[in-house]
């Protein structure tokens, strides 16, 4: 039924301790919305691969994946089926499917269910489970746990959570976020494997940090413990580091050209920051890798190596 994509599976594989990790925190619920989420996704796929007359890819699988992961764990059913519906008809599809979408389909959906359904979205975070208290099914969920503000919120209004909490994963967000340490694993692997690119990771964050701490020196960043203890709560809440990770690095939606690459990444993490500071959105990242799916061809086409008889041919 599915097309084999070793590359695909690898990022699927990487993705399996962050996923288990979710389960950890929230429960079955986790559980629950991956598995809608893939059920809606390969069903959206379905019809036009059976028109092209070729099987569902392996790719349909990771963007359900990362899709699912980001999203916060008690986000209504209705509204995960239908951001992967929009990802993968809208943002990859109609571009003629696999291999020829400009946008990032897990991003696309992500972001449309964030502006259509801003208030269900806001409200459905909740307290992830902690060492030492019982763990919890995470079927049910109380209207006083979804009042709580995610770290990013927290940051903005001057407070810092605990770094520790951050690097561990013990904090509020959407599924699959908050673990840096686990995320910066599933980096290696796919580094080691040679299934992402390190320029695009790399370009990306730092771009991210250099920013940030800017920022942060120049006031702009409330919060305790200095430019520095600021610029480490940013640096590790919210989804930027999963994003640097899974998602700027997509092949198919990235630049291919080196230098084009190095661009990219530092457009992404640039916007990133300046959205989180400056904008009424409390995380930039989805909306800065859409900027840079947009500009990921042009940047490839300016920085191309012609060749001479190219070069004289255009002029």
């Amino acid at each position: 039924m599915f097309q084999k994509q070793p590359p695909m599976r690898k990022v699927l594989y990487s993705l399996i301790p962050v996923f288990a990790f979710s389960i950890l925190l929230y429960g079955w619920r986790s559980l629950v919305i991956t598995v809608t989420v893939f059920v809606f996704g390969v069903l959206s796929e379905y019809p036009f691969t059976r028109l092209r007359k070729k099987k569902v890819s392996e790719a349909v699988l990771v963007s359900c994946a990362l899709y699912a992961l980001s999203l916060p764990p008690a986000v209504p059913l209705w509204i995960a089926a239908l951001g992967i519906v929009f990802g993968i008809v809208f943002a990859k599809n109609v571009y003629g499917g696999f291999g020829r979408n400009v946008f990032n389909p897990a991003i696309a959906g992500r972001l449309f269910v964030y502006i259509a359904f801003p208030q269900a979205l806001q409200r459905s975070f909740l307290p992830p489970w902690q060492p030492g208290l019982p763990w919890r099914f995470g079927l049910e969920a109380s209207p006083d746990a979804m009042s709580a503000a995610t770290a990013l919120v927290s940051l903005r209004e001057g407070s810092m959570p605990p770094l520790f909490d951050h690097l561990l994963g013990f904090r509020m967000g959407a599924l699959g976020e908050s673990s840096v340490l686990l995320i910066l694993l599933a980096a290696v692997y796919l580094l080691i494997t040679k299934t992402a690119n390190y320029k695009l990771m790399l370009s990306s964050f730092l771009s991210f940090c250099l920013v940030t701490l800017g920022l942060s020196l120049a006031g702009f960043i409330p919060g305790q413990g200095g430019a520095f203890g600021s610029l480490g709560s940013f640096l590790l809440s919210g989804s930027i580091l999963y994003v640097c990770v899974f998602m700027v690095t997509d092949p198919v939606t990235a630049p291919n050209k080196a230098a084009s690459q190095w661009v990219y990444g530092v457009l992404v993490g640039g916007i990133t920051a300046a959205i989180r500071v400056f904008s009424l959105f409390p995380e930039g990242v989805s909306f800065a890798l859409l900027i840079g799916n947009t500009f990921a061809s042009l940047f490839d086409e300016l920085f191309s190596k012609k060749s001479k008889k190219q070069r004289e041919a255009a002029k």
